[in-house]
């Protein structure tokens, strides 16, 4: 029987938590203010970390520049994780915007937008069955 919940994603969830504790306290650049983690995946042997965020800019050069700063703090990060989580192995990070976020709301904006634009049709039609 499969175990339900494995290891690396308890790692992850973890290694999760704790860089976004890392980021907010104690990374002072001030291009990744409002940066959260939304997922990290790990590999079976643990060796690296893919980490998912978002930030609270959507443009897309000071979206690079973030992913930028973020790959060069990596070893530093990297190393406060290490302390934190007293792991044997520590996986090496690597930082991927998520656009998942950017994706829903758009999403969400398209079906606003279909919604509102049958709303006039739907009345005409209601008007034209009631005379």
């Amino acid at each position: 029987m499969a175990r339900e919940y494995a290891r690396t994603d308890r790692v992850g969830q973890q290694i999760q938590k704790e860089i976004a504790v890392i980021l907010m306290r104690e990374i002072k650049d001030p291009r990744l203010s409002m940066t959260t983690v939304s997922a990290v995946e790990v590999t079976r042997d643990l060796a690296y970390a893919k980490v998912f965020v978002t930030f609270f800019n959507d443009k897309e050069d000071e979206i690079k520049a973030s992913l930028e700063v973020l790959t060069e703090a990596e070893g530093y990060i990297r190393s406060l994780l290490a302390k934190r989580l007293r792991a044997r192995i520590m996986p090496h990070l690597r930082f991927v915007y998520d656009k998942s976020m950017v994706e829903g709301v758009r999403m969400s904006t398209l079906v606003d937008q279909a919604i509102a634009s049958d709303k006039p049709a739907d009345s005409n039609s209601e008007e034209d069955q009631g005379e």
